[in-house]
């Protein structure tokens, strides 16, 4: 049975990028089944933009900002696709044909829980003129700009977090896809062009949201008694990135720390943790993929995700 195919885009006040996005959709062939755009309290004319130009396009609009990850997971459990192709509203595939060679490699390995795609973005130059980006690996983590998701194995775990909002929330799922004997893997059979926005970035708040978020997935997956070792241990590589940027940002990074203590009891009432060989195993992966199907059947392919179905809150545009 053919696999079906939905892309979830969430987009604030970037409707320009959003229309050529939208553009490259409409020419890929075989086409997706889906699309489904969210307007996270936009109020640039997106949300008027999509049911004029595209109104067999689903539409979700938050009149309060949620954020692009709960943006995306309520997108995802709408949807009744089985590949969710995650995308923001400055990227797109690049090749027509992405949604036919998409379908093969998940109708093809039924472990595959997420697919990460080379970007030829913006923001790395170099991208752009690479011409080789390598052999396929697993990897430890993905990119919600260029990834495709099993909607079912992103449901039988539980989604992403209720209480991040955007950043880290894909190491947080992979984590825990690697632990229920699932892969995600650098997919480079397919690419994906990411314009990378300047518009609403902002690289101290970016970087303050993946501080606290990173340290918020420790304390719901890590084991102890390595959890206070492991946090401590990142938060004090996080303080010794702000500092290479500059003394603003070190004298800013108490911002994310009281943050981080805000949100502790949330994280406990989610705190899921993962064995330490595996959450081990799985930090090893960050720092190093590796392209051996043994090693990595070695490191996490005894679990089976059907033991593992622990379903987070359902996520709501007020939560």
């Amino acid at each position: 049975m053919k696999l079906t195919c939905c892309a979830v885009i969430p987009t604030h006040n970037r409707k320009e990028d959003l229309r050529r996005t939208c553009d490259v959709l409409e020419a890929l062939r075989p086409p997706l089944d889906e699309v489904f755009i969210c307007a996270d309290a936009c109020n640039d004319g997106t949300a008027e933009f999509i049911r004029a130009h595209h109104p067999g396009y689903r539409l979700m609009v938050n009149e309060k900002s949620c954020g692009s990850a709960t943006s995306r997971d309520m997108m995802i459990r709408q949807t009744e696709c089985d590949i969710i192709l995650s995308l923001d509203d400055d990227s797109y595939p690049i090749e027509t044909n992405f949604i036919e060679v998409l379908r093969d490699i998940f109708s093809t390995n039924p472990r595959l829980a997420v697919a990460d795609f080379p970007q030829r973005s913006d923001e790395f130059p170099h991208s752009l003129e690479t011409r080789d980006f390598g052999p396929p690996c697993f990897a430890g983590k993905y990119t919600s700009c260029a990834a495709a998701i099993r909607r079912k194995v992103f449901l039988d775990l539980g989604g992403y977090p209720s209480h991040i909002r955007h950043a880290y929330e894909e190491a947080d799922f992979a984590v825990r896809a690697l632990n229920a004997g699932c892969q995600v893997k650098f997919e480079t059979a397919l690419t994906v062009r990411h314009h990378y926005s300047k518009v609403q970035r902002n690289e101290l708040r970016t970087h303050q949201l993946m501080a606290r978020n990173e340290l918020w997935s420790v304390v719901m997956r890590c084991p102890a008694p390595q959890l206070l070792a492991v946090a401590a241990f990142r938060t004090a590589r996080q303080f010794g990135y702000a500092f290479r940027r500059g003394a603003g940002w070190a004298l800013r990074e108490p911002v994310w720390w009281a943050s981080f203590l805000a949100g502790i009891p949330r994280c406990l009432a989610e705190r899921r943790p993962v064995p330490w060989k595996r959450y081990r195993s799985w930090m090893e992966l960050l720092r190093k993929p590796t392209s051996s199907e043994e090693e990595w059947m070695r490191r996490f392919g005894r679990n089976e995700l059907t033991s593992l179905n622990q379903p987070a809150p359902v996520r709501t545009a007020g939560d």
